[in-house]
């Protein structure tokens, strides 16, 4: 501040303060006006140069595209603008996409940066497991029954003689009981040639269990042969989880299921399609028996699940 604008009265001391102060504060707003002015300028004409430069930019790129298919003899030119552009500080183009005032899409005026990962906008879905899938997963079988056709008549006295693990009494039944231990099955063998194979938990057991039967009866000296392999029988067992009132089940379906707890305590349900039996028990588990295959057990459960549903204890 010069001395040419303080105002000195020596009259007052207050009046001299006073004025000194009212000086300062005119010359400071005016000095501070000033600058505002200076920065607004240059930001303006950093803009205006901006925009010139971008458009300048898409003409250049607008014009080469269409001379590169009318005229190749404009190749130096091409190459001049595409140096140009190159040589386009990165801080520019950036501070370009930032102002978002030029047009650089051709359906928004006004260009707003946003993230470019599209996995932003996706959203997690975890499937979440209804009741009757996770009864669907508490199923287990527990036993496959196969049969399987030798071909030949069998001397059943033979056999049981000359193996291990074999047991035959023609007073109780008349057959032979076979067991090996891997995989872990039993076979009841008949003198018609016809081998019963179970204890197995899954079809390729079962097909494995069969196959080594038929191959000791085989080293017999019997002219055996692998005929007519077939799942017979699957037997598996279902947990709803949640208890059952049978009584009631049998008063409304009494012509598929038959109860007498003082007999038996599951309720027998026998249906037409698919033909399955099931065991149902009052604390909700189900034995599944008949199927001859897994979509059978499968279909079984998805038709019985509603109806137990609508008679469970509260």
């Amino acid at each position: 501040m010069s001395e040419e604008n303080i105002v000195f009265h020596p009259g007052s001391d207050q009046e001299e303060n006073s004025g000194q102060m009212r000086e300062v504060g005119i010359n400071g707003s005016n000095e501070n006006q000033d600058n505002n002015e200076v920065i607004s300028e240059k930001l303006a004409n950093d803009i205006n140069d901006v925009k010139s430069q971008v458009v300048n930019n898409e003409t250049e790129y607008t014009d080469m595209n269409v001379n590169d298919d009318k005229d190749t003899s404009n190749a130096p030119l091409q190459k001049t603008a595409c140096e140009r552009i190159m040589n386009t500080p990165q801080k520019v183009l950036a501070q370009t996409c930032i102002m978002g005032d030029v047009s650089l899409t051709p359906t928004h005026r006004i260009f707003t940066p946003q993230t470019s990962n599209p996995h932003n906008a996706m959203v997690a879905i975890t499937p979440i497991a209804t009741e009757t899938s996770q009864a669907k997963n508490s199923i287990k079988l527990q036993n496959c029954v196969s049969s399987v056709s030798l071909g030949c008549e069998l001397k059943l006295l033979d056999i049981y003689s000359r193996t291990r693990f074999s047991e035959y009494n023609p007073a109780r039944f008349h057959g032979v009981v076979m067991k090996i231990l891997d995989p872990r099955a039993t076979a009841l063998v008949f003198r018609s040639g016809k081998i019963v194979c179970t204890g197995a938990r899954n079809e390729h057991d079962s097909y494995i269990a069969a196959r080594k039967f038929a191959r000791i009866i085989q080293k017999l000296g019997f002219p055996a042969k692998f005929l007519d392999f077939k799942i017979q029988n699957f037997i598996a067992t279902a947990d709803l989880r949640f208890p059952i009132r049978l009584e009631s089940l049998q008063q409304a379906h009494g012509q598929f299921s038959s109860y007498e707890p003082e007999l038996f305590p599951g309720l027998v349900y026998r249906m037409v399609r698919p033909k399955v039996v099931l065991l149902i028990f009052v604390n909700g588990k189900i034995v599944f028996t008949g199927g001859k295959t897994r979509n059978e057990i499968s279909e079984a459960l998805d038709i019985i699940y509603p109806i137990l549903r609508s008679y469970r204890k509260n």
